[in-house]
Formats: structure tokens, C-alpha cells, sequence
């Protein structure tokens, strides 16, 4: 395992894994505030969540 870190630099590696990993948590998040389901800041938009909530009388 030394050999490999002889061929990296161990700080361009961790810059470069947190940067993807930055990226991959900011891709994740637009997708899911991007469906009706879980926008947790508009909130639910239309009359089938109710139905999928299981509310009574929906």
C-alpha cells in the first residue's frame, strides 16, 4: 500500500475525493428536491399525496 501513495500525492487525492464527494452529496440532493415526494421545501403539490399518505377519506 506505501507503493501507492509513493506514486500520489496524498493531498491531491484527498482534495479530489472530497471535491467528488461534494459534487455527488450537491447531485443527490437536487434530484430528490426535484420529485414531489421528498421536496422538503415546497412541500407535497398535488392530490395524490394524500392518497399515497393513506389519509382517510382521499
Amino acid at each position: 500500500m506505501w507503493k501507492l501513495w509513493q506514486l500520489f500525492d496524498p493531498r491531491q487525492v484527498l482534495v479530489a475525493l472530497f471535491t467528488f464527494l461534494f459534487g455527488l452529496a450537491l447531485v443527490i440532493h437536487f434530484v430528490l428536491l426535484s420529485t414531489d415526494r421528498f421536496n422538503w421545501l415546497e412541500g407535497p403539490r398535488g392530490g395524490k399525496t394524500a392518497q399515497r399518505a393513506g389519509l382517510p377519506g382521499q
